[in-house]
């Protein structure tokens, strides 16, 4: 027995050191990141600044091309209208800007989409509502099977909480110039940021993403995905890459990935911003984050490969593992939390401190790395405010270390193979006419029980005066306390 146990005890600590390093690397990207924004990100702006007024002064209407904009819908009866008006209002020609509303409802939305799009008939626009028996292939499916019926060479794409300004064609068309361009990716703002604590918070992480990743990655050759919305395709592009498929949970990462692989070029433009509902409840905010992540892995093992074979940069290659594998941070976090004990207790005095010194400057040098990135967002965005928001890292720490649990289920189900359907986020709208829910099952209990974990070993560190661990098993402890208590109050409201 006593063997077993110490088998055990080193198993846990190599497997501890494995994912302490597997997070320094993601600490350090983050560096990296920044490190090649400031390397490009600000000249990139002038340009494209420079790209659109040219195109203005030497395009006329006559010879604008026809775009088609894709709504996919799925019971989204409190935003349907929102962003159906908003599409319809765009200054394009009306004779090329067709509409088509994909439209998967199996509820009241239904009635309201034929209304809205009546309506709008009869005032001269050009739309489509495009329905299915089957709802094969949630939202990729929708997309691939509306395609014969799409007449634009360019096709928008907007899911039904985006609310896209009306001279969204115009600003990004011209990006386009470049024939070998696939793709024009808006930035994402923020409709209801200052709802709670918790969308505060998630705004800041969309922030970091949008404005320094995607612009480091655009401006520098590296692979970015289009993110699913507020974004034009080039219908050559997707022809040329195999189409919408729905064998991951990110369609739009897996066509992304694909058609650069195929040498199309994916232009980003952070200066067209198009708001967004941010998920207001930690329910709707952890099914997200599931889809993302189980989706990304899903690209990962699918795509990776590929990647490697190709005569790409190592940078590139490089880059693009660690852009398809991020949320496996969340796994590697689990299993710091779980293994802190064990490891711990195999690992206490078998390193001189001298060298403990040396590693553990560098370690939290690299745990800085991610709170810098965002505040970094944070000062760009809002130069004169950028300080208040500091008082909001704290949140968002303990959001990304609460989440980790529903997160690990996904990298395993996305690992395992298991299959899984397309949970949409709910949407509140400004109305909130109708209640849309997501389900956790039992994650919330197993959230509550590892900081109830976590909290008894930081007891127990402490009294034994290894106090090195401490601070994180801390944060561990009220994070998944926090998100598991709040996810838990949801589900017993709703029930």
């Amino acid at each position: 027995m006593s063997l077993f146990l110490e088998i055990s005890r080193t198993l846990a600590a190599v497997l501890y050191l494995l994912a302490s390093a597997g997070l320094v690397a993601f600490g350090l990207n983050a560096y990296v990141m920044l490190f090649l924004y400031a390397r490009g990100g600000r000249g990139n702006a002038a340009f494209q600044s420079k790209t659109e007024a040219d195109w203005r002064k030497s395009t006329r209407d006559q010879d604008l091309p026809i775009v088609t904009t894709q709504i996919p819908l799925y019971n989204e009866y409190n935003v349907a209208a929102r962003v159906i008006n908003a599409v319809a209002a765009f200054d394009y020609p009306a004779e090329k800007h067709q509409i088509q509303i994909l439209d998967d409802s199996t509820d009241e939305t239904r009635e309201l989409v034929d209304g809205i799009a009546a309506t709008l008939r009869e005032n001269g626009i050009w739309i489509d509502v495009f329905r299915r028996e089957v709802r094969h292939g949630y939202k990729a499916g929708a997309l691939a099977d509306a395609m014969p019926a799409a007449k634009g060479d360019f096709i928008a794409i907007f899911d039904s909480d985006f609310v896209p300004a009306a001279d969204f064609l115009r600003r990004m068309l011209p990006h386009f110039a470049d024939p070998r361009t696939a793709v024009a990716q808006a930035r994402w703002t923020h409709l209801n940021r200052d709802h709670s604590l918790l969308t505060r918070a998630q705004s800041i992480g969309i922030d970091g993403h949008f404005v320094i990743e995607q612009t480091a990655r655009s401006t520098n050759g590296l692979f970015l995905n289009f993110n699913g919305s507020a974004g034009i395709w080039r219908r050559e592009a997707i022809e040329d890459a195999g189409g919408w498929t729905a064998d991951t949970l990110t369609e739009d990462l897996d066509l992304s990935y694909r058609a650069q692989l195929r040498g199309w070029h994916f232009e980003y433009v952070p200066d067209v911003q198009v708001p967004a509902e941010i998920p207001e409840s930690h329910t709707a905010f952890k099914s997200q984050q599931f889809r993302w992540a189980k989706g990304s892995l899903q690209t990962a093992i699918k795509l990776l490969p590929a990647v490697f074979r190709s005569h790409l940069p190592l940078l590139t290659k490089i880059e693009a593992t660690v852009h398809v594998c991020h949320y496996f941070a969340h796994f590697l976090m689990l299993l710091i939390v779980l293994l802190a004990y064990p490891a711990l207790g195999k690992l206490h005095g078998l390193f001189h401190p001298a060298l403990i010194a040396v590693v553990i400057v560098p370690f939290i040098l690299t745990a800085l790395g991610p709170p810098i990135f965002y505040l970094v967002s944070q000062k760009i965005l809002y130069p004169r405010e950028w300080l208040k928001r500091i008082l909001l890292m704290p949140v968002l720490t303990l959001i990304g270390f609460g989440i980790c649990i529903s997160n690990s289920r996904a990298i395993l189900e996305a690992f395992l193979g298991i299959r899984s359907g397309f949970v949409r986020t709910p949407k509140s709208g400004e109305t909130r006419v109708k209640t849309y829910r997501s389900h956790t099952g039992l994650i919330p209990f197993l959230e509550i029980l590892t900081g109830l974990y976590a909290a008894w070993a930081t007891f127990v560190f402490a009294l034994s005066e290894n106090f090195g661990i401490v601070p994180f098993l801390i944060i561990y402890s009220v994070g998944f306390l926090w998100v598991g208590s709040s996810s838990l109050r949801e589900q017993l409201r709703r029930s």
